[in-house]
């Protein structure tokens, strides 16, 4: 990429990226000083890690190829797609936008994030959602143990299997699961799928792009027993 094309002043719409030939860093500040509307295409990722991260514009953002730890890790308003799969972190603490992978993601995907939809088309690994925050997240496959672990809101769409403790110490994040769950954690239980939930349930999946029948799914939710210390709950803890 030349000193020209990633200068802020020469920004445009459609502008393409080669992370042969420049540096994440360079892409980065050039993605934060582009203005809206405007897309940017991104080639030969090649698993790095922190493709995309910090956005606080409304841009449209393409990777394509596979990204390593926390690519679009704080996102704000913007569109991001990664083509391919994602390493640790994805979408980490983002605030708001769309970052949809279309493959797998690794562990801890969407973890604190506050807003925005994150839409995982395979399978995400352990830890999926942890501590989330408000983000809504859809999984087309699978996802690992923990997912949700301390989950305190939002909403977590799995259209595959869940894996051990899911839910553990949840808050007040919703889950709703197709599959089955091979374990749920701590305070989290099976609760009754009334009408708005099914509405709820049926606008994620329209807004992720997936064609299933809400009414395949389960809904988990938290307790409430763990939200105060109670020695009757200790072992719990």
């Amino acid at each position: 990429m030349t000193a020209d094309i990633l200068s802020p002043d020469s920004l445009t719409e459609a502008t393409r990226f080669d992370l042969d030939v420049t540096t994440t860093r360079e892409l980065n500040a050039a993605l934060h000083a582009m203005e809206a509307p405007a897309s940017a295409y991104v080639t030969n990722p090649q698993g790095g890690h922190a493709v995309a991260c910090g956005l606080n514009r409304p841009i449209d953002v393409r990777i394509e190829g596979h990204v390593g730890y926390y690519a679009a890790g704080m996102n704000k308003h913007a569109r991001v797609t990664i083509d391919g799969n994602a390493g640790v972190g994805v979408a980490e603490n983002m605030m708001s936008g769309t970052v949809r992978v279309t493959g797998d993601a690794s562990q801890s995907a969407g973890a604190t994030a506050h807003g925005g939809l994150l839409v995982i088309e395979g399978n995400a690994a352990a830890r999926c959602g942890i501590s989330m925050k408000g983000v809504d997240i859809v999984v087309g496959g699978d996802i690992g143990h923990m997912s949700a672990f301390m989950g305190q809101a939002g909403r977590l769409v799995v259209l595959g299997d869940a894996g051990e403790a899911l839910g553990d110490s949840l808050y007040e994040a919703r889950i709703y699961v197709r599959g089955t769950v091979a374990s749920l954690g701590a305070d989290c239980v099976k609760k009754e799928m009334r009408p708005e939930h099914v509405a709820e349930l049926q606008e994620l999946l329209d807004a992720a792009g997936f064609d299933a029948d809400p009414a395949e799914f389960t809904r988990y939710g938290s307790a409430r027993r763990l939200y105060h210390f109670h020695v009757d709950n200790a072992a719990a803890y």
